[in-house]
């Protein structure tokens, strides 16, 4: 579509706004906020009426009860959303399009998979822990060895924030990390979504932070300027990003506490896939930690407390992960997600002040 609209350009000079990627970028957003404002009530609605609702865990804060039953899987909204505002304002004739939206899609069939069995065995186990991350493993390895075998000299180099230069070329190395760094990160955000407006929130804090990145590496002069590799072709993914920071807008304005339906694990696994994704192609898979602390905050916390239960016996938080400790603690659940949200603004905030500094 946008392509077709580009050729009227020669004619008429109305049209040159569609060769502007700001332009697009901002109206893929707004394309993503619209279906969802349109479409997303009578959808929720029918979901209630198929008791597509979700199912508490037993163990976790007895407040959350109440929530069984809600709508889940809003998260398909967000996949959906999303596709379309890519497919209307982006260039496809960009490899890393179809490799955030392929990805994309992949983890978001996933956690299809895993919401569905837990609606109809009615509990939160979903399909196995084994076989989800063999499967999330499987979409990594496949968008790595399309951005792999499509590499540029910067690829398979490891930048680290404060250095202006790479540290070291993993060459092969590179596969197995970037694999494994990309299923990290589908699960941090997933193991973040329990709260609501929690994971939603954060993301859009990423995504800001992520579509300014996406904009800067894809320009040669103010990759330059800011002494960070200069990626062709990523200045595209600015569409991306706002495209999904646009539908997590829309998806936080009916996830807002309390929700009228919860992102389920097809919305969770989809967007932390594509930030490993993103930060692989932008060449900042370390910068992406800082950007998302939050997140990491919440995954690591799950990590020590298991380690910590398998090695002594004892549990180091009250309950894992984070935000649950917290709740535990006596916070209210409003007062958890804000303040993980000025957390996460200031992880962003950290992160982007480090570019002139390498």
């Amino acid at each position: 579509m946008l392509k077709f609209l580009s050729l009227f350009a020669d004619k008429f000079a109305a049209f040159n706004v569609f060769r502007y990627l700001t332009f697009r970028a901002a109206y893929a957003a707004v394309t993503a906020l619209l279906i969802f404002f349109l479409f997303a009530p009578k959808i929720i609605e029918r979901l209630r009426v198929l008791k597509y609702g979700q199912s508490i865990r037993l163990d976790g804060p007895q407040s959350h009860q109440v929530k069984s039953g809600t709508p889940t899987m809003g998260g398909i909204f967000i996949i959906l959303s999303v596709a379309i505002a890519v497919l209307f304002w982006e260039d496809l004739q960009n490899l890393y399009t179809w490799v955030c939206l392929l990805s994309l899609l992949a983890f978001g069939l996933i956690g299809f998979l895993d919401d569905i069995l837990k609606i109809k065995m009615r509990n939160s186990d979903g399909i196995s822990a084994k076989l989800k991350l063999a499967l999330q493993l499987g979409v990594s390895t496949a968008a790595v060895l399309v951005l792999y075998f499509n590499r540029t000299a910067e690829t398979t180099q490891l930048y680290i924030p404060f250095l202006k230069n790479p540290v070291v070329d993993l060459g092969l190395l590179w596969i197995p990390l970037a694999v494994l760094h990309v299923a990290w990160w589908s699960n941090a955000v997933n193991l973040s979504d329990g709260l609501d407006g929690l994971a939603s929130g954060l993301a859009i804090i990423v995504l800001l932070a992520l579509a300014a990145l996406t904009y800067l590496t894809g320009r040669p002069d103010f990759a330059s300027y800011l002494d960070i590799p200069f990626v062709r072709g990523s200045s595209e993914l600015t569409i991306f990003c706002l495209a999904l920071l646009g539908a997590c807008v829309g998806f936080l304005w009916f996830n807002s506490h309390p929700a009228e339906v919860f992102m389920g694990d097809v919305g969770s696994l989809a967007i932390g896939g594509s930030f490993g994704i993103l930060s692989l192609i932008l060449k900042k898979e370390i910068l992406i930690y800082i950007i998302g602390g939050a997140y990491m905050l919440e995954a690591l916390s799950v990590v020590l407390q298991v380690a910590g239960f398998k090695l002594t016996g004892k549990r180091i938080f009250k309950m894992a992960p984070l935000h649950h400790h917290f709740e535990l603690k006596g916070w209210k659940e409003t007062q958890v997600v804000t303040r993980f949200w000025i957390l996460g603004g200031m992880f962003a905030i950290l992160a982007l002040s480090t570019l002139k500094t390498q």
